[in-house]
């Protein structure tokens, strides 16, 4: 079996690092080379973004089987991946990240939902749901109150700054992060309003929605762009040790 995983998510640097400790042939695949920097040593990796057709392309290099571990937030990455193996005809596995999210009354649908509930949320917003889709946030009157935490990458701090967030509300820190790290996040910027994606326990979801409530801030969580099926971590791992057919 020679395994092509495409990581980025807690859960896919866990399955590789449980791949490279049994000997599989896996090659994990990550956008950037920072991604690469958060696996563990040992492991091989394929660093660039592929579109649908260049990842068939890798796919049809002897691989046998594909692993989706993409965040769940990354749906258009996920049905790349999924029009590949069906075009090189090798079977496909969905890792899911457990949804964490369902017993909170402040909820989304979508980014531009999210930011348009802020703009009847008075105060300080703390935002852990990244770079890429600031500039919902980014409206007169909103960002000058918004807290943005994002990777500490230059393109991350140039997208702040271009959208306008002022320096001084620029968080740029590398997680996971816990309970205490994330309530004197609250505390030091007198935070209201924390917003994040569902991203489940390996997305530290529970650890800031712990400490939200225990600093009495506003939890508003943007809800997954759709209900997917697929695999836990577990029973991926027994698929791959051969208990289950794949």
């Amino acid at each position: 079996m020679k395994v092509l995983l495409f990581g980025g998510t807690g859960e896919g640097r866990a399955l590789a690092e449980w791949m490279l400790a049994r000997g599989l042939d896996a090659t994990v695949c990550v956008a950037t080379e920072y991604g690469e920097t958060l696996l563990p040593e040992g492991v091989k990796v394929h660093v660039g973004r592929l579109d649908a057709g260049e990842m068939a392309a890798l796919m049809a290099d002897g691989y046998t089987l594909v692993i989706d571990a993409t965040h769940p937030y990354a749906v258009e990455v996920t049905e790349n991946i999924r029009a590949a193996s069906e075009r090189t005809g090798l079977p496909y596995l969905r890792l899911l990240r457990q949804s964490d999210g369902e017993d909170l009354c402040h909820k989304a649908e979508n980014m531009a939902a999210a930011a348009e509930m802020l703009e009847r949320l008075p105060g300080n917003v703390l935002l852990t749901t990244g770079s890429k889709e600031l500039d919902h946030f980014a409206r007169p009157g909103l960002r000058e109150r918004c807290f943005p935490r994002v990777l500490p990458m230059a393109d991350s701090l140039e997208r702040c700054l271009a959208l306008g967030f002022p320096p001084r509300n620029i968080i740029c820190m590398q997680g996971p992060f816990t309970r205490e790290m994330n309530m004197a996040t609250l505390h030091q910027f007198h935070i209201d309003t924390l917003v994040t994606k569902d991203t489940g326990g390996y997305g530290g979801f529970r650890a800031k929605a712990e400490a939200a409530k225990e600093a009495g801030c506003v939890l508003l969580v943007v809800e997954r762009p759709r209900n997917e099926t697929g695999l836990t971590l577990e029973e991926i791992q027994r698929r791959l040790l051969g208990e289950e057919a794949v």
